[in-house]
């Protein structure tokens, strides 16, 4: 969708050159890695994003940024899936395990909301390989900006 955007730069104004197609959508640089959102529904959401040569680091594994990146956004998705549409909040605290490489295939994180009150909320994700095997669990604190 945003393919022709990927390399413009973005205005100094501030304003967003683009609109997302829903509320629970993937973001330019989300669509960028190639992640799609499988489900998000009820404080859970999964997501998958094929591992190409683009996101490989210097070894040929998956990069530890675009694990991050696919377990932090399945977070977000997770989070949008019970907050009002047009909510703004942000991640402020985040923190990644590495279990198992990922050498190839589609990556899946599975994320959840673990604990909420009126503007904090903490969320966990568990990223998977294409054989299901555990490569990592990630957990973040997301804010909820304060109504006025």
């Amino acid at each position: 969708m945003y393919e022709k955007m990927y390399d413009e730069k973005m205005p100094a104004t501030g304003e967003i050159p683009f609109e997302l197609p829903g509320w629970i959508a993937c973001a330019p640089f989300e669509e960028y890695l190639g992640m799609k959102i499988e489900e998000a529904a009820h404080g859970k959401a999964v997501l998958s994003m094929p591992f190409t040569v683009k996101l490989a680091q210097g070894k040929g594994l998956l990069h530890g940024g675009a694990v991050t990146a696919l377990a932090d956004t399945a977070v977000a998705m997770a989070i949008k899936s019970v907050l009002q549409e047009g909510t703004h909040f942000v991640t402020m605290e985040l923190s990644l395990k590495f279990h198992a490489p990922v050498r190839s295939g589609v990556v899946r994180a599975v994320a959840t909301i673990v604990e909420r009150d009126e503007r904090t909320i903490q969320g966990m994700a568990e990223v998977f390989d294409d054989q299901g095997s555990k490569a990592a669990t990630f957990t973040s604190v997301f804010r909820v900006k304060k109504s006025l």
